[in-house]
């Protein structure tokens, strides 16, 4: 019998930079992890990009998930519980 695998879900903001707010980020996160997610808020403007998201997968997806958006140069923030429920 496999154990099962252990399900998350992360609440993070997403902080881009400048340089990164056209790049396409959040479409390739879920291309290329196998992760759900949910957008709780955002403010974009030119010079910068927030945006609240859920991420929803198995712990080592959504850690390799986190870890490939901070490689990217998004700074990543925990949220803290019921900010945004």
């Amino acid at each position: 019998m496999t154990p099962q695998k252990e399900k998350v879900c992360e609440r993070v903001y997403l902080t881009f930079p400048k340089e990164l707010v056209k790049e396409p980020i959040v479409c390739l996160l879920a291309k290329q992890f196998d992760i759900m997610f949910n957008i709780r808020g955002s403010t974009v403007t030119a010079e910068m990009g927030l945006v609240a998201l859920e991420i929803d997968g198995e712990r080592g997806e959504v850690d390799r998930a986190v870890h490939w958006l901070k490689e990217k140069g998004v700074i990543v923030e925990p949220i803290e519980k019921n900010v945004i429920e």
